[in-house]
Formats: structure tokens, C-alpha cells, sequence
């Protein structure tokens, strides 16, 4: 344990070290500001052409949950962010160690490879755990200035940690697969592009196949999350989708140790 949390620590700092994250926790930041922002002001419309119909008419409106329907929407626009900004945070992981040379220092040093790869997405886990945790702003606000249900922002968050965390281990094992950051970049988001098309392509498609289609999009399962829906299969196939990302960059190292 206290190899992985050595490892976990020394990944994270490097994160800080390159411009990576500052340029990820920038761009994140700006981009989520401005679509939460964005959202507000649809809603300040809506409220102020509402009370004009309601004025006009003499009927009241009707009721409408909005702080609600604000989380909920700014959410789904933090998980397409993420997108193209968590393949940034894992492209570097295995490659630069590959292209620098020092994957080798990893293989011979006293530590096993599950810690080696569990060390690795601990550091990765953590920045994007600092990324979320950035969106507490919007949220503080949508608090101060209304009265929003808990569960289902909880929910959300619950939702966005697990989607986060499958992405990260994806996007790990991607990295193991060359010593270029952009080609790992670019691969990693490929892949998840294909995981979200999944979701559209299941539209045309027949009932069973629609059905097997939906179960493997992670876009699916997350709506379930941000429409504040708890539910185990969901969690199941998040944990799932985390395992086989760590247990494909374990058999990916341990290949690579034997080939060197």
C-alpha cells in the first residue's frame, strides 16, 4: 500500500510539474463556467417570459423544478468536457515512461506491477477528483440563490466519479500501447467517441441488438445518474468497465517486462 501511495504521490505532483494541468484545470474551468452560466441565463428567460404569459393570462404558471433541470444539464455538458480533456491526463502516464526510458527503472524496482499500474491511476483518479471538485462553485451558487434537491446533484456526482474513474482506466491502458502522448491522446478519444456513438447506433438497430448496445454505452448510464436514478447495474458496469481497464494495463506491462 505504501508503494502505491509513494507512486501515486510522485504521478500527481508531476502533473504540476508540466503544463498539462494547468493548461486541463484552465480550459475545464472556463468552459464549465461558461455553459453553467449559459444555462442560467436560459433559465432567467424562461422564469421572466413565463411570468409575462402569467401576467397576460391571469393563470399561474406551472411549476417547473429549475435549479433541477440546471445541474442536471450542466453536468451533461462536464462529462462531454471531459471528453477531450481526460485523455490529456492519461496520455502521458505509460508512454512518456516508455519514451523517457525510466519504464525500465519501473519494471526492475522492488514494487509489483498491479501496484505499479494502481499507483498510476490513483495519481490520475486524484487530478480528476480536483477537476470536479472545481464545478463546488457553480453548485455553491445554484444553492445560494435557490433550493436545489440534493440527491439527485449527489447523484450526478456519483454518476460523473464513476464515468471519470472507467475513462481514466481506458485511457491508462491505451498508454501502455505506445511511447507517443499524442497518439495515446488520440486513440484514448477515439475510443471513448466510439463508446458514445454506441448510444446512437443503438437507435436504428433491432430490439435485442438495441438492448446490448445500450447496456455497453457509458453515456446511457450516466443519464441515468444525472436524472438522479441510483441504481446497481449501473454502478456494476462502471466498476466493471474500471477492473478491466486496470486488468488490461496489468497484462499489457507484464508483457512488456518479458519482451524487455
Amino acid at each position: 500500500m505504501k508503494n502505491i501511495f509513494v507512486l501515486a504521490e510522485r504521478d500527481f505532483k508531476t502533473y504540476f510539474v508540466s503544463p498539462i494541468a494547468y493548461v486541463v484545470l484552465t480550459i475545464f474551468v472556463f468552459l464549465s463556467g461558461l455553459f453553467f452560466n449559459f444555462f442560467l441565463g436560459v433559465m432567467v428567460q424562461q422564469v421572466a417570459s413565463q411570468a409575462m404569459r402569467a401576467a397576460q393570462t391571469g393563470q399561474l404558471p406551472e411549476p417547473f423544478d429549475m435549479p433541477g433541470w440546471i445541474a442536471q444539464n450542466f453536468f451533461n455538458w462536464v462529462s462531454f468536457i471531459m471528453l477531450f480533456l481526460l485523455p490529456m491526463i492519461t496520455m502521458a502516464l505509460f508512454s512518456e515512461e516508455k519514451k523517457r526510458g525510466t519504464i525500465e527503472l519501473l519494471l526492475t524496482a522492488p514494487i509489483t506491477d498491479l501496484q505499479v499500474v494502481l499507483g498510476k491511476f490513483c495519481a490520475a483518479a486524484a487530478f480528476y477528483v480536483v477537476l470536479l471538485v472545481t464545478t463546488g462553485v457553480e453548485m455553491a451558487a445554484l444553492y445560494f440563490y435557490s433550493k436545489p434537491a440534493s440527491g439527485p446533484i449527489l447523484a450526478g456526482y456519483l454518476g460523473l466519479l464513476l464515468y471519470g474513474l472507467a475513462v481514466l482506466a481506458i485511457g491508462m491502458f491505451i498508454s501502455t500501447l505506445t511511447e507517443n502522448q499524442i497518439v495515446a491522446a488520440v486513440i484514448t478519444f477515439g475510443t471513448l467517441l466510439m463508446f458514445w456513438l454506441i448510444d446512437v447506433f443503438a437507435r436504428g438497430a433491432g430490439e435485442s441488438v438495441k438492448a446490448v448496445l445500450s447496456y455497453l454505452s457509458i453515456l446511457d448510464h450516466l443519464n441515468e445518474f444525472l436524472m438522479g436514478v441510483l441504481s446497481t447495474s449501473h454502478v456494476i458496469f462502471y466498476l466493471s468497465l474500471i477492473l478491466l481497464g486496470i486488468f488490461l494495463t496489468y497484462r499489457s506491462l507484464d508483457s512488456l517486462r518479458w519482451r524487455s
